[in-house]
């Protein structure tokens, strides 16, 4: 089960043992008594260490990463997008279910602006702020032309507070490309969330061609 996997190590980019906002602090802790065999505290990056595509998503969903302790595990967001990194050849498998269950991504990893699952899933602007040093220490890491996609407007603005750069410079729309220090590319796209896909503000195609812009864009290796 997830909660007896080891736990990731410390790193300036990510503490698995993370207690800063406590409001979330105190909600995992309710979700551990509720759901002892949930993962319930920070979920780390997952993937390559040296990416050529980061795709930085919101935050781990209560029945999805949160239980499992792997970004987008789990919940209906990660069906969309796992599918979609195997068809453009990111992902080994079509689908993930566990931390153990073999799949492993190519050149890609997948983070989150905000590590722990927030209540009702909506974090507060003050959470986003306190969470935004291990993005910021993610992306300082990263090699030099490195893509990002952005999965949502609040991803979006976390990739630009991660490199002090102005909301109003770098407009979030779904498919907008923009252009940042260090030549990094940011790919917008519209979250990957049940309610995005069943509303049709995103479709399967629509996410499809935006993870192929992303992959257009990749360094040459």
């Amino acid at each position: 089960m997830a909660s007896n996997l080891p736990l990731p190590k410390q790193t300036p980019a990510f503490d698995p043992h993370c207690k800063k906002c406590d409001r979330i602090a105190g909600f995992l802790q309710a979700a551990k008594q509720k759901f002892p065999d949930y993962y319930c505290l920070p979920v780390a990056p997952f993937g390559e260490d040296d990416p050529a595509l980061l795709i930085v998503g919101l935050a781990p969903g209560l029945h999805g990463a949160n239980a499992t302790g792997r970004p987008f595990t789990g919940d209906f967001a990660g069906v969309l997008l796992y599918e979609t990194l195997y068809e453009l050849g990111f992902s080994t498998q079509s689908s993930s279910t566990h931390r153990e269950d073999g799949l492993r991504l190519l050149q890609c990893r997948i983070t989150n602006a905000v590590k722990c699952v927030p209540p009702e899933n909506k974090p507060t602007p003050d959470e986003i702020r306190s969470c935004n040093v291990y993005l910021r220490a993610e992306l300082a890491g990263l090699r030099a032309g490195t893509v990002l996609l952005a999965l949502g407007a609040i991803a979006h603005e976390s990739v630009l507070q991660a490199f002090d750069l102005r909301r109003k410079d770098f407009i979030f729309g779904h498919g907008h490309v923009h252009a940042l220090p260090n030549e990094h590319t940011l790919v917008d796209s519209y979250h990957c969330s049940r309610y995005n896909t069943q509303t049709r503000r995103l479709t399967t195609d629509m996410f499809r061609d935006v993870v192929k812009t992303a992959k257009q864009l990749l360094r040459p290796t």
